[in-house]
């Protein structure tokens, strides 16, 4: 009654002290930390994207009756931990975005995103169909076969005919495009396509944006009636869809074949509907040409030709207003395939990542004009170090975004594409493929991968059947849809080993860093195959371990059975036929007959741009309606260079 009792005035002020020597930002998110608790106590809240407010649940309900929380916050009174919980890992959403880059997973569109790619357009569209079948979300994921890969035609020549549509899809002009494409509305908000392309990336990026532009000029004539005039008037001969349409295919898509959209309706209406699908296409095409140098040999262009392409194609998408497609996909799986650990595949990866935020500054873009155009791309194999590798990527990258750049938000989302790995696939008792792609992928799902493809049992030795990529597909659905404790989006956080491995990795990646610059940066480093040497030790490490059982292997170096190939085993190859590749073949033929009267002035416009040191890309854009990719990448050769290894 007679007032607080001695000292306590005193305390307070210590208290007001103390907090007033908080950076601002800790202080006022200790003081709302309450506030924020009671959010996520909530039956549901709201957060923005992009500025469109979203409703989210806060809690899931078991059979039993149990409200598990989608988001969990941690219980602890004490400031310093809260601190420490808010520096270093916060909520799913918030800086440094350890937990993940948004608030909650999108309920309506699942992070599934599977690989295919075999013979003809018209087969791999109609993969794409069965594995998008029922789903209301598309998210297509290409391979491409070798003859593409490395910007060639489809010969009858013995060393390219074996290849052509084996391993992959064979897509050699914009009509190929346009097929593959088929049947999908590449301008819906729940449509994403994947191009895994990277040497000739531009000139097929190129067929793809095309084909989406000519998709919706053909929408455009069927809502008007006025589709099967134009093409009456383009004449006889008109290519088109080889076979049955694939079930789900309405057949947009396929109107156009033969006939650019521009030549389709009048240039106001071309522009017009050419600005909205540019603003509104989803996708990614890989075109990430250090990794390429460093890991997995498809460079076709001189290192500084290949990267003068790679910045057209991000200056082009700045001035287009293209925001929803990555303009590459910086990858470290081909590292993890080639032999490196998960350490170096994280900081090889990060390191050509920066080396591209530099260059692209260099050209003088913002940095928030180009780094949300940018997309990662990692494997997920069985090691510890895969746990954490989505954490400390999102938090270094974050961190330098703003600390190094100055850059926004939306520029500090790291976002990434996990598939599973390869390497750890096995022909000897194949059937337990699938219980090691099943633990990789929880583990991804866990680290709150943005996007996964799961390998099917039988890669080890063939494209997947429609058998064994059923399989695969279901491994990460009964993930997602089966599995109780996915209901929440970060069970990880909390861990004490996970956390002292978040740091450990952490440190060893900034380790890496310090040698590459010691070595003149990244570029500098390849002069010297320093990334190359690495990952071949390392491969030599794993191989050498997995042969003298150090490294066990289930049902290759211990736990053999008794008759190792009496076990699951594909009832078929899948190889290319005869007749797809003649097919191919024809095609081609046909289509630069039918442009044969302007594909060399075409191309030298094109050689013209890249000599003047124009935008190599932006000309492409209209190459490649009348020139095929083999025709192209000879044209480019002549003025970029080809690629010659350092030595």
């Amino acid at each position: 009654p007679g007032g607080a009792p001695p000292g306590t005035e005193a305390l307070r002020q210590r208290y007001q002290q103390a907090l007033g020597a908080l950076p601002a930002p800790v202080r006022e998110a200790l003081v709302g930390w309450e506030s924020l608790r009671e959010r996520y106590r909530a039956d549901e809240q709201e957060y923005a994207v992009r500025g469109r407010p979203v409703r989210a649940h806060n809690f899931a309900e078991t059979l039993s009756g149990t409200r598990v929380p989608r988001v969990a916050l941690p219980r602890s009174a004490a400031w310093d931990e809260r601190v420490r919980y808010l520096g270093l890992e916060n909520r799913p959403g918030a800086f440094p975005f350890t937990a993940g880059v948004f608030p909650f997973k999108r309920e309506e569109e699942e992070p599934t995103r599977m690989f295919a790619g075999e013979g003809g357009p018209e087969r791999t569209n109609a993969r794409f169909h069965l594995l998008c079948r029922g789903r209301t979300a598309v998210r297509l994921s290409t391979a491409f076969d070798s003859v593409t890969l490395y910007g060639r035609d489809p010969d009858e020549r013995p060393d390219i005919y074996g290849k052509v549509g084996t391993s992959g899809v064979s897509v050699c002009t914009l009509d190929d495009a346009k097929k593959l494409y088929s049947g999908f509305d590449l301008c819906a908000p729940s449509t994403s396509v994947s191009m895994t392309i990277n040497g000739p990336a531009p000139t097929v990026l190129a067929f793809f944006l095309n084909a989406a532009v000519d998709q919706a000029v053909e929408q455009h004539l069927r809502e008007r009636g006025e589709l099967e005039a134009v093409r009456a008037r383009s004449g006889k001969g008109l290519p088109g869809y080889r076979g049955a349409l694939p079930e789900g295919h309405h057949g947009l898509g396929v109107g156009l074949l033969g006939i650019p959209g521009d030549r389709a309706v009048p240039r106001e209406t071309y522009q017009a509907i050419r600005a909205e699908v540019l603003g509104r296409v989803r996708g990614t095409v890989q075109a990430d040409i250090l990794k390429e140098d460093q890991a997995q040999n498809t460079c076709i262009f001189s290192t500084d030709f290949a990267l003068k392409m790679m910045g057209d194609v991000q200056e082009w998408f700045v001035a287009e207003g293209v925001r929803n497609f990555y303009s590459v996909s910086i990858s470290g799986y081909h590292m993890a395939e080639a032999g490196a650990n998960p350490i170096s595949q994280l900081a090889f990866t990060l390191a050509n990542a920066f080396t591209y935020c530099e260059y692209y500054l260099a050209r003088g873009m913002a940095i928030d004009d180009f780094a949300p155009n940018l997309s990662f791309f990692f494997s997920n194999g069985l090691d510890a170090e895969y746990s954490v590798i989505g954490r400390v990527a999102r938090r270094i990258w974050a961190v330098a975004m703003r600390e190094r750049y100055g850059a926004g938000e939306r520029s500090q989302k790291l976002k990434y594409h996990v598939q599973t790995s390869g390497r750890s696939l096995h022909a000897q008792e194949m059937a337990f493929n699938d219980i090691r792609t099943t633990l990789q992928a929880l583990t991804a799902i866990q680290d709150h991968c943005n996007s996964l493809h799961t390998n099917a049992y039988d890669e080890a030795i063939t494209t997947p059947t429609e058998e064994s990529v059923r399989r695969a597909l279901a491994i990460q659905l009964v993930i997602q849809r089966e599995l109780g404790l996915a209901r929440n989006e970060n069970p990880l956080q909390g861990s004490y080993l996970i956390e002292e491995l978040t740091d450990r990795v952490e440190e060893a990646v900034l380790q890496e860093f310090e040698r590459l610059s010691e070595r003149g940066g990244v570029l500098g480093a390849m002069e010297t195959q320093y990334q190359r040497g690495r990952i071949q030790e390392e491969s030599l490490r794993y191989e050498s371990r997995k042969h003298s059982g150090e490294l066990p292997v289930v049902g290759v170096n211990t736990f053999l059975g008794a008759e190792p190939e009496a076990g699951l085993r594909p009832t078929t190859l899948a190889r290319a036929t005869e007749s797809e590749k003649r097919v191919q073949i024809e095609a081609l033929h046909l289509f630069q007959q039918r442009h044969r009267g302007e594909a060399q002035a075409a191309l030298s416009r094109l050689q013209q741009t890249a000599r003047a040191g124009g935008n190599v890309f932006g000309e492409l854009m209209e190459t490649v309606k009348v020139a095929s990719l083999g025709q192209i990448s000879r044209a480019l050769f002549e003025v970029g260079g080809r690629y010659r290894r350092a030595m």
